[in-house]
C-alpha cells in the first residue's frame, strides 16, 4: 500500500518547465557602440545630453521644449566622436521620459573616454555587424551568438537594474 501511494505520487507530481528567450542584437548596434552588451535599446550620450535608438537608429535630442529625432547629433554636438565618448546602455522604452534622473546619475561620465567601441573590438561574435571590419572573419557556431570563448568574454558593466554604464571601474 506505501509502495502504491509512493508511485502514485510519483505520477501525479507535475513537472515544471522553465523557458529562458533572450534577445541578442549584437549586429544592430552601431560600430561605435560599447562592448559587453548582448542586448541594447538605447544608449544615453552624456557629452551631448541625448539618446540614440538603436532599432531604429536615430539620435533623440530636446529642442525647443520637446523631444525630436534626427539621423545625426544636432549642431553644437555634430562633432563628438562617437567612438570615444562614453555611452550609457539604456534597456528602459522612452528613456528621455526620465532624462532629469539619467543626467543626474550620469552626468559625470562626460568628457570620459573608457570604452572599448564593437568596432575596435576584437572578439569573434561582433564581427556578425556587417559594418564591422572583420565581418568576413565571422562565424556563428550556432549555440553562442559567434562568441568563439563560449562565455568567456567578461561583460563591462554592472547590471544593477536595467541599464549599464559599462566599465566604470566600480563607480556608479
Amino acid at each position: 500500500m506505501l509502495a502504491m501511494m509512493f508511485i502514485g505520487g510519483a505520477v501525479t507530481v507535475p513537472t515544471a518547465k522553465a523557458q529562458v528567450q533572450i534577445q541578442v542584437n549584437i549586429g544592430s548596434q552601431p560600430l561605435w557602440g560599447p562592448v559587453g552588451y548582448n542586448q541594447a535599446q538605447y544608449y544615453y550620450i552624456p557629452d551631448a545630453g541625448c539618446y540614440y535608438d538603436i532599432n531604429r537608429s536615430v539620435f533623440v535630442y530636446p529642442q525647443g521644449g520637446q523631444w525630436i529625432t534626427g539621423p545625426s547629433l544636432p549642431g553644437p554636438y555634430a562633432n563628438i566622436d562617437l567612438y570615444r565618448v562614453h555611452k550609457v546602455v539604456i534597456n528602459q522604452p522612452s528613456p528621455w521620459l526620465h532624462d532629469r534622473d539619467y543626467r543626474a546619475q550620469y552626468g559625470s561620465y562626460k568628457g570620459r573616454y573608457d570604452q572599448t567601441a564593437i568596432r575596435d573590438s576584437h572578439i569573434n561574435k561582433y564581427y556578425a555587424n556587417p559594418q564591422h571590419p572583420r565581418h568576413n572573419e565571422w562565424h556563428d557556431n550556432g549555440n553562442h551568438n559567434g562568441d568563439q570563448n563560449h562565455g568567456g568574454y567578461h561583460d563591462n558593466g554592472n547590471h544593477n537594474g536595467n541599464h549599464d554604464n559599462g566599465n566604470h571601474n566600480g563607480q556608479h
